[in-house]
């Protein structure tokens, strides 16, 4: 790193790329004492997702930096002793309940839209109908409430849901777990520690506190990166980047103004690359441009594409191994198998990575066996499975 007189740090492209694998937990040994709940203070949000393959997303971030770390330690360490609570951030997220407050600005912004995207024909009656019970019973989730779907299409909420959700969006209602992939909400004023309940931050603080932990969680960052954390307007952004404690950078090849985490800069990042496979929601590769920017690695989700047209698979996972993504692989399980439905390499050398983690994953989800089903090319699936019978 360089510093010159009256300017930006500059770094290499090479130094950018450590700083933000040091700061989402990749690089250096993981603190293992403090567990998932560490991982999750550490990045400040962990997105859930629908889909599990291997395991639902907000397993595989922990699994990711910890290895392998219990399933059911994962859910215990977010949904227990109020440690942390669902709401929107860089999508639908875990988040620490210390963070709470912050999203104030959010909150308040919804409540001043009225409604979203679902209106309700009298939101006074049915969402004083939904807090009712909810102080009368404790924590409910939809189906307790009476019912999440009028029928039809997957969109077509009950009157129940509309109005829980909105109330989970303006803060009086909070999800505090998630139960058989349902959310479990309660009151916020029962839920939310006293201490931490109120939204008595203005939307400049909560801005600035959200900008420098998006900074401190990607390390390095443009403006875009930063905004796209926790999904903040670039001009949010603008309006505190001065005072947030992050300080400006020059990223070789980068091309754009940046910023960093001080304290990312004072040490030299070094330490053990993890070996492992990424989930597609993962925080180190959420944000496919930087993604793209960082690792030169272009990446893209096609659980939503027709099959036919998939390259990758439906679920590709990116591996990252030598602080690098080096290949992807499309997991599946078949009883106690997991099949490696489509793979792909950097370079011949990156199989033994690649059946590493594929071996890794495959004792942390049960699977005794695994199976390389396809490959970008046969000399690539030959070399994976002699590498996994090696182990």
């Amino acid at each position: 790193m360089t510093t010159p007189a009256a300017a930006a740090v500059s770094l290499s492209a090479d130094e950018a790329r450590r700083i933000a694998l040091r700061a989402q937990g990749f690089l250096g040994a993981p603190d293992r004492r403090a567990g998932v709940r560490g991982v999750l203070r550490h990045l400040g949000a962990v997105q859930l997702d629908t889909i599990s393959v291997l395991a639902r997303s907000h397993e595989l971030v922990p699994y990711a930096r910890l290895g392998a770390v219990g399933r059911g330690a994962v859910e215990a360490a977010y949904w227990s002793e109020g440690h942390a609570f669902e709401y929107w951030s860089h999508a639908a997220c875990v988040l620490p309940m210390e963070e709470w407050p912050h999203f104030a600005f959010r909150r308040r912004a919804n409540r001043a839209r009225g409604h979203r995207w679902h209106i309700l024909a009298d939101q006074d009656r049915s969402t004083r109908a939904v807090l009712d019970r909810l102080r009368a019973e404790g924590p409910l989730t939809s189906t307790g409430l009476g019912g999440a779907k009028n029928g039809g299409e997957w969109f077509q909420w009950s009157e129940t849901k509309i109005a829980v959700e909105w109330l989970l969006d303006i803060g009086e209602v909070v999800c505090t777990e998630r139960r058989s992939w349902k959310r479990v909400y309660d009151l916020a004023e029962r839920a939310v520690p006293d201490a931490l309940f109120h939204d008595g931050l203005d939307d400049r603080e909560c801005l600035r506190r959200l900008v420098a932990l998006a900074g401190q969680s990607l390390g390095v960052g443009t403006r875009a990166d930063i905004a796209d954390y926790h999904r903040l307007k670039g001009e949010q952004v603008d309006a505190v980047i001065a005072d947030s404690g992050l300080v400006p950078v020059e990223v070789e090849g980068w091309g754009r103004p940046a910023w960093a985490d001080p304290a990312a800069l004072a040490t030299v990042p070094r330490g053990r690359h993890r070996t492992t496979l990424l989930s597609p929601f993962d925080s180190l590769v959420w944000d496919r441009a930087r993604t793209e920017r960082v690792f030169g690695f272009t990446h893209r989700l096609e659980a939503y594409v027709p099959k036919a047209q998939r390259i990758h698979g439906y679920f590709a996972m990116p591996l990252l191994a030598g602080g690098r993504l080096r290949g992807r692989v499309d997991p599946a399980r078949e009883g106690s198998t997991l099949v490696a439905r489509q793979l792909s390499l950097a370079s011949p050398g990156d199989a033994r990575h690649m059946a590493a983690a594929l071996r890794e994953a495959a004792e942390w989800v049960g699977c005794d066996a695994v199976r390389v089903e396809r490959a970008a090319t046969p000399q690539e699936a030959a070399a994976v499975t002699a590498e996994l019978a090696a182990l």
